[in-house]
């Protein structure tokens, strides 16, 4: 039996930092994404992620049931949950130098490993359906990062 691959040993680089800068080379990674605007302490944020969250352990613990398994496939640990924030075209054109949070626009994102493809990230997110009736899994996405 293959171990769990276990991102926070093989991966400090990009997810532990070190107390001093580095220069870190990223490669592409695929992610499941979902966007939304305003407050993170509007409920609708905590749904968001709980969406993904749905979705990314259908994905790990429907594959440890499956007989066949994609391509490539190993057990993982899941990613952390991560985030890319700005703020509204409306607040940039009329900044005063301070941030209202309802004017945020995010995206939120948790990594997925290599063998998850977007073939795979559609099958799998019939089944999330099929089982948690969220209509902001409809929302989510497969990405590369650039």
């Amino acid at each position: 039996m293959q171990a769990k691959y276990e991102w926070r040993k093989k991966e400090k680089a990009l997810y532990l930092p070190k107390n001093q800068p580095e220069i870190i080379d990223v490669p592409e990674f695929k992610f499941i994404t979902i966007e939304g605007t305003g407050s993170p302490a509007k409920s609708i944020f905590t749904e968001k992620i709980g969406a993904l969250y749905s979705l990314v352990y259908t994905i790990k613990m429907t594959l440890k049931k499956m007989d066949v398994t994609p391509k490539g496939y190993y057990d993982f640990t899941v990613y952390p949950l991560e985030g890319v924030w700005g703020i509204n075209e409306a607040a940039k054109a009329n900044f005063t130098g301070e941030i209202n949070k309802d004017d945020f626009v995010y995206k939120l994102m948790i990594r997925q490993p290599d063998f998850v493809d977007e073939y795979f990230f559609k099958e799998m997110l019939e089944v999330a359906k099929a089982k948690k009736k969220n209509p902001l899994l409809a929302q989510l996405n497969f990405e590369r990062s650039p």
